[in-house]
């Protein structure tokens, strides 16, 4: 059983009791919100007769159904503004903080309470949204909840939850130029299988890990989901501490100097015990590009579509499914394979830094003729940003499409959706049949400078060879 990490530190900081059949009762420090999951909760507290207990902990925003190009109110969509307008009145009624359309602070629920500072060390986080390993990145421990865990965490401010396992995940050696976190975390995802980590908490760690901007480290954190662990994070350093500073809800004055005498405390010991440890060589991994059906069906971009010998027989019945649906033949190369969309956003790839990746790329190039591009922003602050730079401008040169924030077409539930049985190249976290709006269409998980690649090439195309 680990000991002396920061899981379990924070674990035993946030444990409130023991409950009957050995789970734990767990204390929530921050508690986020979207108009997605929140309704039923809400509705459930007013069935009970009861209010928010910590209004002061829950923040919201408004980020899966709001529409990309027109944001007028009311939206075209009617159920997407009853959503929307549940919300408000649910915040409203509780008196909790919303962050909404042109608030200058609306966004991905992921991408916006970093930006905001809300995200700290040491912290409990949840949301309803499975993504929400996120903010693990800022060493907080942080997972998604159900629906009725959100009326819970509302009611209580506390979960019922069992301890997880802890595996350190050691990383190694540079990533080469036109490598991301993207390509990291899929690279660690396809060893390790989209059921590796179930039962655990990932640490990231190690000197590649170290190096990592905090926005690379919310990449790793954010699709350790994918790859089955509940809990993904990163032991917060000078590169977290310079990252909140100055934040609108980070600590100021002499509080911030005991913020960062406690952070650092909480990080894991030198001589913490793991369950479990895993050695990855960063300088080996290359762009790496879904083929399949889930985060782990992925390869390198110099690689081809792996044969049936090449997988463990247990993957095999899953390999023939992604075969067929994919409509790949086994052992032809990924690169070169037609695309049909271009999407670069999420809450996994839809951050300044990202942007600029793929701006780079893009400058100077034209997205190729017939194929459909848009760039995402992952919040009003993003977007603000990279207009400040002129990066919307180097995109819609290039004949992308530069639209509003919101989560788009990682998860369709809005009007971005695939087309029939379009392929999609794409900066989100999940290559899942139908994920994109299709139930046939088909989508390639790569890093968003990946993602321009291919756009202004027309095909799955190796970044680093259009690198300056």
């Amino acid at each position: 059983m680990s000991t002396g990490t920061l899981y379990d530190k924070v674990w035993e900081l946030h444990r409130v009791a023991e409950l009957p059949g050995g789970s734990t009762q767990l204390f929530i420090g921050l508690h986020l919100i979207h108009e997605v999951t929140s309704p039923q909760a809400f509705a459930a507290l007013a069935d009970l007769g009861l209010t928010v207990r910590h209004p002061e902990r829950t923040v919201a925003t408004v980020d899966h159904i709001v529409p990309t190009t027109s944001q007028q109110r009311p939206f075209a969509d009617p159920l997407a503004e009853e959503m929307l307008s549940t919300l408000e009145r649910n915040c409203a009624t509780h008196g909790i903080t919303l962050h909404g359309i042109g608030s200058g602070r609306q966004g991905i629920v992921h991408v916006i309470a970093p930006e905001l500072g809300l995200s700290q060390p040491g912290m409990t986080v949840a949301c309803g949204d499975s993504h929400t390993s996120t903010h693990g990145a800022f060493g907080a421990i942080a997972f998604g909840i159900g629906t009725s865990q959100v009326r819970d965490v509302l009611a209580s401010q506390s979960l019922a939850m069992t301890k997880l396992r802890v595996r350190r995940i050691w990383v190694e050696g540079a990533l080469q130029p036109g490598v991301y976190a993207k390509d990291l975390v899929l690279h660690i995802i396809r060893r390790l299988g989209v059921k590796g980590g179930v039962g655990h908490a990932y640490e990231f760690a190690g000197p590649t890990i170290d190096g990592l901007s905090m926005e690379e480290r919310m990449t790793l954190c954010n699709m350790a989901i994918e790859g089955g662990a509940r809990v993904g994070y990163v032991n917060p350093d000078a590169t977290t501490f310079a990252a909140l500073r100055g934040r609108p809800a980070a600590p100021s004055g002499e509080a911030w100097q005991r913020a960062l005498a406690w952070w650092s405390s909480i990080a894991s010991d030198a001589d913490a015990v793991y369950d479990d440890e895993v050695r990855i060589d960063a300088s080996a991994i290359a762009p790496t590009v879904t083929w399949g059906i889930t985060p782990g069906q992925g390869i390198g971009v110099d690689e081809h579509v792996p044969t049936l010998e090449q997988i463990d027989p247990q993957e095999r019945p899953l390999a023939e499914e992604a075969y067929r649906y994919m409509d790949l033949q086994p052992g032809t190369p990924i690169a070169g394979l037609p695309v049909d969309v271009c999407f670069i956003g999420s809450c996994t790839n839809g951050r300044l830094s990202d942007l600029q990746a793929a701006a780079a790329v893009a400058r100077g190039r034209q997205v190729a003729p017939g194929l459909r591009a848009f760039v995402v922003p992952g919040s009003e602050q993003v977007a603000a940003a990279a207009e400040a730079e002129g990066l919307d401008r180097i995109f819609r040169e290039a004949g992308f499409e530069w639209r509003a924030p919101g989560c788009s077409m990682c998860l369709a539930m809005n009007p971005d959706r695939l087309e029939g049985r379009e392929i999609s190249a794409s900066s989100s976290n999940r290559n899942f049949k139908g994920r994109q709006g299709s139930a046939s269409g088909r989508t390639l998980l790569m890093s968003p400078a990946m993602v321009a690649a291919a756009a202004v090439t027309g095909v799955v195309s190796d970044v680093r060879q259009l690198l300056p």
